[in-house]
């Protein structure tokens, strides 16, 4: 590993300490300045190198996440016709769950044994390992859905990798480099979000049972964004061992622990309250978009009446313009954190969170359509729509026109509409798709914000020691929401409807304000009290 003391990036640079110390404006946070520190090119050129490697995995990790959710419902469906919302919860709660356990797993081993390309390795085979898996439960003869949901928490195992990933970046650039790359790394993690959904929606004109329906292999619309995911991890597993080299900054230009006097950093305990809060603030964040997420494919078709490829290709189409949208917003913030106050920024973005899920609130007097309209009971038949009325399905298939066939026998056509075990499509109005729209796009702008500042907050308060652990239990934070989110979401909606969803969402968003508020002195880079003057 490369230790470095880095003062600014560029070609070698020599700093006399006491003209620093004399003539040099201190940044907040800062302690005190560095002595004479050299950085050669070449080493610079490697250590950014690995650091792209490294928004690299990230992005690859995201698209492992994101490159099935809008078609997890339909492919449950098609493995399991008998699956309901509620196991669609516990499907999308398994990758995180995985997550959860492996994340403080892999920050300690990285920690330990200071290195992260072993974790990364290792952690990226048991993701690829259970992409294929992901891949052949068409080939099962029974358990399908549970198979399905083992290998969603297996690939959520080998996502664990981001707080490895986190705690290399953290550590591998100075303090005004930090928010920049974290901004790049979560801007990449962004990217992958539309890599994921329109890889998927590109797969969709493979359709189903697809070119290959073998007994022992598939390739279809489901399968072969699993296929390429796995081919893509094999190759960052090659960048990994080729061109990834470990590098360590452990002092920046405000703050250099190594003054000729070894190479042990002095003992010190981060605001325990910043941390906590830090943690707290993080998991409602993941919590509140991870309902968004799992909801989003459901909703559409209850909602606007698509089938199961209808909905894959435009939920796909919506999730990867948001992603799109989301990239734009981390450019934005890197902009902005110049001028303004990071803690600001990030109260910012929850309000941009309450208006998407305050505009999710279904009103009118146009109701979603039963799939089967003639056999609903005439108390909970809807008066104010009529079976197969304009508008029941004035958002149905705008672009598609093939009728689709019924996923499990291949020759009926597919109901549309809410199933008739949800009572509350009688009386909870449709949310039209331009409010929905409009919804998305403001969460997708706040999400990103908060994601980021919590993110850059944390690692400031954290200090300049090894984060990986710390780094860890952040990403766990974020496992367990992704884990409670959908298993909250998928009992909710499927007792209550997006009505009482969306309203618990914007309670929770009010009560993460308010934590917030609550601690914002807290929310400051680290200080280290040097016990001598320099």
């Amino acid at each position: 590993m490369t230790k470095l003391t880095v003062l600014e990036k560029g070609p070698i640079q020599l700093l006399d300490v006491k003209k620093l110390s004399l003539g040099r404006k201190k940044l907040p946070g800062s302690v005190g300045v560095p002595s004479t520190i050299l950085e050669p090119p070449n080493v610079y050129k490697s250590r950014w190198r690995s650091i792209r490697v490294m928004y690299l995995t990230m992005f690859l990790s995201s698209v492992s996440f994101s490159i099935c959710m809008s078609s997890i419902w339909p492919y449950l469906q098609l493995l399991d016709p008998s699956a309901t919302t509620n196991f669609l919860g516990w499907v999308v709660a398994s990758y995180s769950l995985g997550q959860l356990l492996a994340s403080p797993f892999f920050g300690f081993w990285a920690n330990k044994r200071k290195r992260s390309r072993e974790p990364l390795v290792v952690s990226l085979i048991i993701n690829i390992l259970a992409t294929v898996l992901y891949a052949y439960l068409q080939s099962l003869n029974s358990h399908r859905s549970i198979a399905l949901l083992l290998s969603r928490a297996f690939i959520g195992f080998g996502a664990g990798n981001v707080a490895v990933v986190r705690s290399y970046v953290s550590g591998a650039t100075t303090t005004r480099e930090r928010t920049g790359a974290m901004a790049s790394m979560s801007a990449c993690q962004a990217v992958g979000f539309i890599f994921g959904p329109s890889i998927q929606t590109a797969m969709v004109p493979i359709g189903w049972p697809g070119p290959v329906h073998e007994a022992a292999f598939h390739i279809d619309l489901y399968t072969m964004p699993a296929w390429l995911s796995a081919v893509v991890g094999v190759i960052n597993i090659i960048l990994l061992v080729v061109v990834f080299q470990e590098h360590k900054v452990d002092n920046d230009e405000d703050i250099n622990f190594n003054i000729q006097g070894g190479d042990e950093m002095p003992d010190y305990t981060p605001d325990r309250t910043a941390v906590i809060a830090s943690l707290i603030l993080f998991f409602f964040v993941l919590f509140l978009f991870t309902v968004f997420e799992t909801i989003a494919t459901p909703l559409t078709m209850d909602m606007f009446s698509w089938t199961k490829s209808e909905a894959t290709l435009y939920t796909g189409i919506i999730l990867a313009v948001g992603a799109v949208v989301s990239v734009f917003v981390f450019f934005v913030v890197k902009i902005l954190v110049k001028r303004f106050n990071e803690r600001y920024i990030l109260i910012g973005g929850f309000l941009f969170c309450l208006c998407g899920f305050a505009i999710f609130l279904p009103w009118g007097n146009h109701y979603p359509d039963y799939q089967d309209q003639d056999l609903v009971p005439s108390a909970l038949a809807n008066p104010t729509i009529a079976p197969n009325s304009t508008a029941a399905t004035n958002w149905s298939t705008p672009f598609i026109t093939t009728p689709d066939s019924n996923s499990s026998t291949g020759d009926e056509p597919e109901k549309r509409g809410c199933p008739i075990s949800y009572k509350w499509c009688a009386y909870t109005p449709r949310i039209p798709l331009p409010q929905f729209l409009v919804g998305t796009l403001m969460i997708v702008i706040g999400y990103p914000i908060c994601n980021l500042m919590i993110y850059t907050l944390f690692s400031k308060v954290l200090g300049p020691k090894p984060q990986g652990v710390m780094m860890g239990l952040l990403t766990g934070s974020g496992s367990l929401a992704r884990t409670l989110g959908p298993v909250f979401v998928s009992q909710v909606y499927n007792a209550y409807g997006p009505r009482v969803t969306f309203i618990s969402t914007c309670g929770i968003i009010i009560l993460s304000l308010v934590g917030c508020l609550s601690v914002f002195k807290k929310l400051v880079p680290f200080r280290y009290q040097q016990s001598n003057n320099l």
